[in-house]
């Protein structure tokens, strides 16, 4: 048997270790093919109802924070580019930097879903969620301008605890023909899409703390640099998705003139 057969990283039920790598690769992406599926259902929805109610999903849009959501991009296609450099150090067989890679990876993931956090907390706290809490909220707002006229209704006082967006959409839905449920309807998307996103994310940090944790204790020599790769290759999907979701529900309303 040859050198290579002995190799601690070589698995019992493979031949040899581009055998091993293969397989890695193939089972990778074929899990990654089922994940494509099932964003692109969740897209394609989406893009009907966008087809269909173009004005509300640009209305509902305008009013999410493009700023947190501009911050969380640069953190994830800054993580691509480190997880790349982990890649590069399990090669290398250089433990330390593999780990220190795979840590700013880590770290930058948990900084988005902080900044998610945030950004979730804020919406709820303006009751910008589909549901009870909106519709209380915009009929309030409502209330207010009953029986005004467009640009009575635009120089209309609220009251100081009416949320921004429920001022604005008020206006919108009593004399611009905007239906409330269709906004909603965005914001169910919105949810769910990042949610789902979110999700993936935390799934994420998971399987790069497992390497940080096989690495550490030597069980990554550069003859398995295929377990990392097939991880950053689940994670650039990740990234990928997000750079869906930022211009379809962030950009949707950004040239929206209130």
């Amino acid at each position: 048997m040859s050198a290579k057969h002995n190799t601690p990283a070589l698995k019992h039920h493979f031949e040899d270790l581009g055998q091993q790598h293969a397989c890695e690769r193939l089972g990778i992406w074929m899990f990654l093919a089922t994940e494509i599926l099932f964003f692109g259902g969740i897209f394609g929805a989406y893009t009907v109802y966008r087809l269909w109610y173009p004005h509300e999903f640009e209305v509902a849009s305008s009013h999410l924070n493009r700023t947190i959501a501009t911050i969380n991009t640069m953190f994830l296609i800054t993580s691509s580019l480190t997880m790349t450099l982990a890649i590069r150090a399990a090669k290398l067989g250089n433990r330390g930097e593999l780990i220190r890679w795979l840590f700013a990876t880590a770290a930058l993931a948990t900084a988005f879903m902080v900044m998610k956090g945030f950004e979730y907390a804020e919406d709820f706290h303006e009751h910008y969620v589909p549901g009870k809490l909106f519709n209380d909220e915009l009929a309030a707002a409502q209330a207010e301008i009953v029986g005004k006229t467009e640009a009575e209704a635009k120089a209309h006082q609220f009251k100081p605890e009416r949320q921004k967006w429920a001022k604005e959409l008020a206006v919108q839905t009593q004399h611009k023909g905007v239906d409330s449920n269709k906004v909603q309807l965005f914001l169910c998307f919105y949810y769910i899409m990042t949610a789902i996103h979110g999700i993936h994310i935390i799934v994420g940090i998971g399987c790069i703390l497992w390497l940080v944790w096989e690495a550490w204790r030597g069980a990554l020599p550069p003859e398995s640099y295929s377990t990392v790769e097939a991880v950053s290759l689940y994670w650039h999907l990740v990234d990928a998705i997000w750079l869906f979701l930022m211009p379809l529900l962030y950009l949707a309303g950004a040239g929206y003139k209130h």
